[in-house]
């Protein structure tokens, strides 16, 4: 017999299945970068995206829509790293606006979602590109679309077709972006895309892989701020509730039902017209709105759980810190290695995000940095193209404070983007100066091949050294100091004054003198600085101004 509805329950299944089918090709996914660079995270970035929600799903004992819907949108939302990760979370967040007042879904929701995630995904995107992930979403809901106007109620044979076309969209992606059809990779977040939708098939016919909570090795470069406890719900909150009438036993379990649906450790204590609630939970605010249905809350405490283990390893200047008065500005930058973030910590940035190529910063990471400065205005520096729609979205979350986002691509960038700061100028002067100071900005990087292929006709053999500048490839070659030179031959004009060059952990700082002083030689008109940047991956980052 077809199968013509989902139910929470299913859906919840599924989901669980389409996180597991991408973790499981998560290492394939990363592969099909169009640049052969060691940092190749598509399928990293889609895969933590998708598991910050999954775990949410998971800890769901018996789900029901709306609340399955909020775990998926917003576990999705503050996961989102790098692009892809940040589309995905869009495209959950679309569908899930849809479907959330619904007891089940047929094919007309599906296909009312679809276009929604849709929307939202293109919306998140300052410039939409064809050949990409959006391509892929956006012939997802056309294909649903077509079978739903057909009078088709099988979901099982939705599936089918949808899968079918998504994967002969994906096919073609090489034909609408030329630089995938000269590495000869598919777009890699239309490949993440697709395997989702086949775990959602799989967990939809009771396969798929079992999805656990085991936390698996970090990917290799991955650079992790601090090591931080993890716990299922993260939350401690405690309530105290002056109720409108003696709350029937009925409400009680009504109440406890939710409570176990969304948390752990509940207690609950009624005494005629108060009510005492205790959770550890993920989501205190929707704890909250179901209480004050029944009555008027007395009290309110919610505990971050990590935050006792940090306050006692703080150093006491960094407790000063927090207890300082609120400002009116503060920094935020995204950095990797000591030497980067020490650059940043001297300019005045309040707080570095440790990541970068190697490990893109999630949502919640920018949100926990926003929550850690108390200034009206905070600036964000992304340095990394890839960090930007995470950083957009984190500021479109934060209510309490103004966010700026200076789209900084690379780290020099955001270097000068903070330098060009005038405390006397106001934010809007300010932003614009910035994003001037950074505009100004040649930013080159010397790293390795980790496969052979063809970038705008340059020939790529794994284990290369590369020079990659703001647009492309621009040198290549078995010698590290050729490269180096070849890369900075095309950077330099005759208005260069200065070269910066910051040497990565994998370079010794000898090996960065002669590098230096050969640069010195070969532009005797420019003046060379040289900083310890520690960075992972890149031998080299260098800015020309």
């Amino acid at each position: 017999m077809a199968q013509n509805t989902l139910d929470a329950k299913l859906i919840s299944r599924m989901f669980l299945a389409g996180a597991k089918q991408l973790e499981s090709r998560r290492d394939e996914i990363n592969e099909l970068n169009v640049f052969p660079v060691p940092d190749g995270d598509t399928g990293t970035n889609m895969t933590l995206t998708i598991m910050s929600a999954a775990k949410d799903v998971y800890a769901l004992k018996e789900p029901d829509m709306a609340t399955l819907c909020k775990c998926i949108s917003s576990g999705s939302l503050k996961g989102a790293r790098g692009n892809s990760g940040v589309i995905l979370s869009q495209l959950f967040r679309g569908f899930t606006k849809v479907i959330k007042t619904c007891d089940t879904i047929d094919i007309a929701a599906i296909s009312a979602g679809c276009d929604k995630a849709v929307e939202s995904a293109y919306k998140a995107v300052m410039q939409p590109k064809e050949g990409t992930i959006l391509t892929v979403a956006k012939a997802v809901a056309e294909k649903t679309n077509e079978v739903f106007e057909s009078g088709c109620e099988d979901i099982d044979q939705l599936f089918k077709e949808v899968i079918a076309h998504a994967e002969e969209t994906l096919a073609k992606t090489p034909e609408m972006l030329p630089v995938l059809k000269e590495a000869g990779v598919v777009d890699s977040g239309g490949a993440g895309l697709v395997n989702v939708l086949k775990g959602f098939y799989d967990g939809f016919l009771g396969k798929g892989i079992e999805f656990t909570l085991e936390e698996d090795a970090a990917p290799a470069g991955t650079v992790r701020t601090e090591e931080k406890k993890e716990f299922r719900y993260l939350y401690h909150t405690t309530l105290s509730l002056m109720l409108d009438r003696a709350m029937p036993m009925q409400s009680e379990q009504d109440v406890r039902r939710f409570l176990e649906n969304v948390g752990d450790e509940v207690a609950i204590a009624v005494d005629e017209s108060i009510v005492n609630v205790s959770i550890n939970t993920g989501d205190p605010g929707m704890v909250i709105q179901k209480a004050i249905k029944y009555g008027e809350l007395v009290d309110v405490q919610v505990i971050n759980r990590r935050l006792p283990a940090r306050e006692e390893s703080k150093k006491p200047e960094e407790k000063k810190k927090e207890q300082a008065p609120r400002k009116a500005v503060g920094f935020i930058s995204v950095s990797a290695g000591s030497g980067m973030s020490g650059v940043f910590k001297n300019l005045g940035t309040d707080f570095v995000i440790e990541g970068g190529q190697t490990m893109n910063p999630s949502t919640e990471d920018m949100l926990n940095a926003i929550a850690e400065i108390n200034a009206d205005c905070i600036f964000i520096f992304p340095n990394n193209k890839n960090i930007i729609l995470a950083a957009n979205q984190a500021r479109d979350m934060t209510k309490d404070k103004k966010i700026v986002v200076i789209p900084t691509k690379t780290v020099p960038q955001g270097i000068e983007a903070m330098i060009a700061y005038v405390p006397d100028m106001s934010v809007e002067e300010n932003e614009r100066a910035m994003n001037e100071a950074a505009s100004l900005v040649k930013t080159g990087q010397i790293t390795y091949a980790v496969r052979d292929t063809s970038i705008d006709g340059v020939q790529i053999h794994q284990d290369d050294f590369m020079g990659i500048g703001d647009s492309g490839i621009l040198s290549n070659g078995k010698d590290i100091k050729e490269v180096f030179m070849g890369m900075l031959e095309k950077m330099c004009d005759d208005s260069a004054e200065l070269v910066s060059i910051y040497f990565g952990s994998d370079v010794t700082e000898a090996d960065a003198g002669a590098m230096s002083a050969a640069v010195s030689e070969r532009f005797p008109a420019v003046e060379v600085a040289l900083q310890e940047g520690g960075q992972p991956v890149y031998y080299y980052i260098v800015s020309v101004q």
